[in-house]
């Protein structure tokens, strides 16, 4: 890991990685300080897994739609509808398949709780903005302690999903704006710290003071100021300087 202050941040980021393969680091004009607000995204960032692939799984089109999410995360399809097309693949699932998704393939990324409980005992408002779906983000916001969620959420009707959404579409527009919103809520000199994985994500993380690439693809890695392709999420915190015995372990 490293931590490297100065001006020419295309400098130091080819230094690094002229110097290394893989590193964590967070390339800032200054020391890092201690956000106030954190936005993260939630599939392989906050969780070790594409919610809407493992659904898939229970229907039996795993491959069609994970190649569809690949796709949409490499930047290489519009997120909007990308997602509706998959969604209407899930068309005729029983409600059922997602607690048991939930129970039996949604696992927490090593240290996204610590992550979350140290920033908030530091004061930080917490929240979790995903281009997945209420019905996983809600229970995953309540084990790792996030105070918000902004998510979409999948329609269901008599017991099964229709193939359709409700309400408006969590993109990566919404995401940067989530972040703006809350960092507008407490002053124009808000310290703010974003992380996420994929092409949605590039808004928040170029809009955050600290936008960090968590094991993230080539193009959401290329536009944020900080990542992490070795260690776990309690990297953010080494990165942000916040010292081991202070990690609030629950």
């Amino acid at each position: 890991m490293i931590e490297l202050c100065g001006e020419d941040f295309a400098a130091l980021r080819a230094r690094i990685e002229g110097d290394y393969a893989v590193s964590d680091a967070l390339i800032s004009a200054h020391l890092p300080r201690l956000p106030q607000v954190f936005v993260s995204d939630m599939d392989s960032t906050m969780i070790m897994a594409e919610c809407i692939d493992e659904l898939a799984d229970f229907a039996g089109i795993k491959p069609q739609i994970a190649a569809i999410t690949e796709r949409a995360m490499l930047g290489e399809l519009d997120f909007e509808a990308a997602l509706r097309e998959r969604v209407r693949l899930l068309a005729g699932l029983d409600e059922g398949a997602i607690a048991e998704c939930l129970a039996t393939r949604i696992a927490m990324m090593p240290g996204a709780k610590v992550l979350v409980e140290t920033l908030k005992a530091k004061g930080c408002r917490t929240v979790l903005v995903t281009g997945g779906f209420h019905q996983f983000a809600d229970p995953v916001a309540e084990e790792l302690g996030f105070e918000r969620v902004v998510a979409n959420r999948l329609e269901v009707v008599d017991g099964k999903l229709t193939g359709g959404l409700l309400g408006p579409i969590t993109d990566s527009s919404v995401k940067r704006a989530v972040l703006l919103e809350e960092a507008a809520l407490l002053g124009p000199d808000t310290v703010t710290l974003a992380t996420g994985d994929g092409a949605n994500d590039i808004p928040m993380l170029e809009a955050a003071t600290y936008g960090i690439a968590f094991a993230a693809k080539p193009k959401a890695r290329a536009a944020a100021n900080g990542w992490i392709d070795r260690g776990n999420l309690t990297g953010v915190l080494e990165l942000l300087g916040i010292a081991a015995d202070e990690w609030v372990w629950e």
